[in-house]
């Protein structure tokens, strides 16, 4: 048996970006719940409060735990050149494009096989 531990999934926002992002597994799923777990927690509370403070806050919050996925799952950016240089999911993250940052965000929730009640939590 062969397996690949990362999927290649073409861009559908820009021809020719590829993102190599992690598949699951066993490890890498407890790893990210415990990364992603106290910070799922406080936007949930934060949501649920009436203050625009906290609604602030917890948008905050959804913003640092798509990061987070990005920085966990994403491995590599093809296809993409940004200020003159290859870009990494570091550098798709600091300054590329948003709806490609987002897409990537997508591609490696959808890797990571999770319902969106786990997500979450």
């Amino acid at each position: 048996m062969t397996y690949e531990s990362v999927a290649v999934v073409e861009s559908q926002v820009a021809s020719g970006v590829k993102f190599t992002v992690a598949k699951m597994s066993f490890g890498r799923r407890t790893e990210l719940m415990r990364q992603v777990r106290e910070l799922a927690r406080k936007m949930e509370f934060l949501e649920a409060g009436q203050d625009p403070g906290q609604k602030m806050d917890a948008a905050l919050l959804r913003v640092e735990i798509d990061r987070l996925y990005v920085k966990w799952g994403l491995r590599a950016v093809s296809g993409l050149d940004l200020d003159g240089m290859e870009a990494t999911p570091e550098s798709l993250a600091e300054t590329g494009p948003e709806e490609l940052f987002r897409e990537a965000v997508g591609a490696v929730r959808a890797q990571t096989g999770l319902s969106a009640a786990e997500r979450k939590n």
